[in-house]
């Protein structure tokens, strides 16, 4: 018998592996190791600096590598891992989005970790393991991968949002977010085991998991005795999905979670983990669910997922933004920002999956990257100022601790203002790029219905209702007077090269956006498979 196993195991396929297709989550994850090690032998007040600084080298090679693969996908996309894994453009922009997000907490967390005489190596670990969990999200062309990802990502950030361990709103934080992430997790697993379920054929064959092999059942919907559990799974996953990208009915946890965890984590979770779950959410809709141009149950699940997706960006942004209006917070007004422009880059995302032209899909997933990637260079900049004026257990995070600050702290209330305003759109930032990009790939739909050209009508006037509390923090900073005393407080170094590099990465993207979109547009040859 053992003979026959030892043959069988002999005859048996050769795994499809490829290590150059996981080379960013492998570096991040070596680095992760490596930072524990040297958390382990070092002095202690060497090591938010030395683990700093390898956390930097490990997202820089992770960087590099995805730049020299970036010619490689001209040709389209490339598989791994029994088609699991995928590299492609798509992939590579999110991961890339995914590193900046990454280097610039590591930046600003170096200081702030000795302010809170917490364990630096333990932080720097957990962060480079989130950011692992991110890229698979990114990477997975297998339902199971992406989760994986997800699951990765969590458990590092729960920790993360309580790793104050002696401030009992940091550990409500960590609770609610542990809580809740569960239950859309659940959400999540049960939408992919439907999923498997109604990808079973008439003839017996076993159900799918893999999102290429998904799309191609769904072409051929007529094989699919279990539709009902398709249509079912989508809806969880969608559900699911919306729970991580904080989107209306689903962010009620955001708030909350955001103001109780420390600053640095507070800015990592508004744009990484937000920017992981497009990219798992987009991965899994556009390419699984795709636009099918005959009418038949096919044509009919993807019409119900934009038709969802559509009203969920209306209501994500309506109500991040009025919320957003009486917050008295920082953390909880920035908290609202990020469920608004959740919505926003929602639009993008509907635009991409309802075209049925490569071309306009291709700019439409462009311009979601591109908005995630400004979102999260103005997102995190600001929260490195409010990191600052806060100082250690987070202690002026108030609208009125900002009151007459604008010419006793003018670096830090100008890169303040800057930052706000382009979360508000103002011209010549990033924001404001972003914003044109998503609404005009949504306007690109217009020969398909008004609904399209409603939805960016919608995002238009949420836009100016948003001038309001964006525009009540710099009148606070600059022309009202302050109260109690308050002296400046000094920018460490790590924080000024993070603010260095937002400020610039803000003006950057606002003015010369012309090189990063085109680079960011996915090859053709990627785009027109989810036509077929």
């Amino acid at each position: 018998m053992n003979f026959v196993l030892a043959l069988q195991t002999l005859a048996a396929p050769t795994p499809d592996v490829n290590l150059t297709l996981v080379a960013p989550e492998t570096i991040v994850s070596l680095a992760g190791v490596v930072v524990m090690l040297v958390d382990a032998f070092t002095r202690r007040a060497n090591r938010p600096w030395l683990t700093g600084t390898v956390s930097l080298a490990g997202l820089a090679a992770a960087a590099a590598f995805c730049l020299w693969a970036w010619g490689s996908t001209a040709a389209g996309q490339q598989f791994a891992f029994h088609d699991m894994i995928v590299l492609d453009r798509m992939r590579l922009s999110f991961t890339l989005v995914f590193v900046v997000v990454a280097a610039l907490t590591v930046f600003v967390s170096m200081i702030w970790v000795e302010w809170e005489r917490l364990p630096a190596g333990e932080f720097h670990a957990l962060l480079l393991f989130a950011t692992a969990g991110m890229m698979l999200m990114a990477s997975g062309d297998d339902l199971v991968i992406i989760f994986l990802g997800i699951e990765l990502l969590s458990i590092a950030t729960y920790v993360m949002a309580g790793f104050r361990r002696t401030d009992l709103r940091s550990n409500e934080s960590s609770m609610k977010y542990f809580i809740l992430g569960s239950f859309s997790s659940a959400f999540l697993l049960y939408g992919i085991a439907l999923t498997y379920g109604g990808t079973v054929t008439e003839a017996g064959g076993a159900g799918t998991t893999n999102i290429s092999e998904i799309a191609v059942r769904v072409g051929d919907a007529a094989r699919l005795p279990y539709l009902p559990l398709l249509y079912a799974g989508a809806a969880m996953m969608l559900v699911g999905f919306g729970f991580k990208i904080a989107t209306a009915p689903f962010h009620v946890w955001t708030p909350d979670v955001y103001e109780g965890a420390p600053t640095p984590v507070t800015a990592f979770m508004a744009a990484g983990p937000k920017a992981a779950g497009f990219a798992g959410f987009m991965r899994v809709f556009l390419f699984a669910f795709p636009y099918i141009a005959v009418a038949g149950v096919s044509a009919q699940l993807h019409a119900a997922w934009v038709n969802a997706l559509l009203a969920l960006a209306i209501l994500t942004m309506t109500v991040g933004n009025l919320a957003a209006l009486v917050q008295t917070n920082v953390k909880r007004l920035l908290a609202y920002s990020s469920i608004a422009h959740a919505g926003y880059a929602l639009v993008g995302f509907i635009a991409a999956g309802a075209t049925p032209d490569s071309a306009e899909r291709a700019d439409a997933v462009a311009a979601v990257v591109f908005y995630l990637l400004a979102y999260a260079v103005m997102n995190l900049g600001a929260f490195a100022v409010v990191t600052v004026i806060a100082r250690s257990g987070d202690r002026r995070t108030e609208i009125e601790d900002y009151a007459g600050i604008g010419f006793r702290a003018p670096a830090l209330s100008l890169a303040l203002s800057l930052f706000l305003l382009s979360l508000l759109g103002v011209p010549l930032t990033a924001g404001f790029i972003g914003k044109v990009l998503v609404f005009r790939a949504a306007l690109a739909q217009g020969s398909q219905g008004s609904r399209y050209v409603w939805l960016v009508v919608v995002g238009v006037v949420n836009t100016a209702i948003s001038a309001y509390y964006y525009l009540r923090l710099v009148v606070a900073m600059f022309f009202r007077e302050r109260t109690t005393q308050w002296a400046a407080p000094r920018v460490p170094a790590s924080v000024a090269v993070a603010l260095v590099l937002t400020i610039l990465g803000t003006l950057y993207l606002g003015i010369f956006p012309g090189r990063v979109i085109d680079s960011l547009r996915a090859p053709r040859a990627v785009v027109s498979r989810l036509n077929k």
